[in-house]
């Protein structure tokens, strides 16, 4: 099938970031396989990520089918460009429909990306994972590709207004492929996932040109002013909570 949607969408990304003079740094994105599929894992820090993770594929000249939540598709905004970008939609409540079209899509040789935290972190460190990442590339026989973003946050995020100013950083750091077979522990590869990424979060965050001391998008652990990874899951419980008496 073309794609005729996502083309244009990429090209009006582009012109966004010469517009906000974005200035990326990106590393390792030689690793994102030029043919076959793959599963790119991302942290999340932002609602921009779908944008600036699928620019990290954009040098091995990839699309990326990113899996979502189901309320996007539903918008009458942006539901008919994520279909139309054929994007994977994510209901929590009958999850095994967008797994196996995650599967599919896999086994065709697309590229597929996935948020392992599942929600954004708030204090822009790694929250726990889920298995399902790992399970799905050892189901459908393809690598994991681990990508770290940074300074996505400082655009919209949780808790915190749009903000976008020109001249921001964007970091994009790409890691080397990880094999999952179906014989391997989902929880050790998913741990091994996770302890891969916080490496590469560390170093991206430690390259990251800005680092001034209590900003407000800089993790707590490096001198900043976001949530302790304890008290953004305290934020995360009480936002459950509103959400369930709605």
């Amino acid at each position: 099938m073309p794609d005729i949607v996502y083309p244009p969408v990429i090209a009006f990304a582009k012109t966004a970031f010469k517009v906000l003079d974005l200035k990326f740094a990106m590393v390792g994105t030689e690793h994102v396989p030029r043919t076959g599929g793959a599963v790119i894992a991302l942290n999340h820090i932002s609602y921009v990520d779908f944008v600036i993770g699928g620019f990290g594929a954009q040098p091995s000249k990839r699309l990326v089918r990113f899996m979502a939540k189901e309320v996007l598709f539903r918008n009458r905004y942006s539901g008919p460009l994520m279909r139309g970008m054929r994007h994977i939609p994510v209901d929590r409540a009958a999850g095994s429909a967008s797994y196996r079209e995650a599967l599919t899509q896999l086994k065709a040789g697309e590229i597929v990306g996935v948020f392992p935290e599942a929600t954004i972190s708030r204090s822009f460190e790694l929250k726990e994972f889920k298995s399902g990442t790992v399970r799905m590339a050892a189901a459908a026989g393809v690598p994991v590709i681990p990508m770290i973003l940074w300074g996505t946050q400082r655009m919209l995020t949780k808790d915190h207004p749009k903000d976008f100013s020109r001249h921001r950083n964007v970091s994009i750091t790409v890691g080397a492929p990880i094999s999952v077979t179906r014989q391997d522990d989902a929880t050790e590869a998913t741990e091994h996932l996770r302890t891969t990424m916080a490496g590469m979060l560390d170093e991206t965050i430690r390259a990251y040109p800005e680092q001034p001391a209590g900003a407000w998008w800089l993790p707590a652990s490096y001198g900043g002013g976001a949530p302790t990874p304890e008290e953004a899951e305290r934020l995360d419980q009480e936002e459950l909570a509103r959400r369930r008496k709605r």
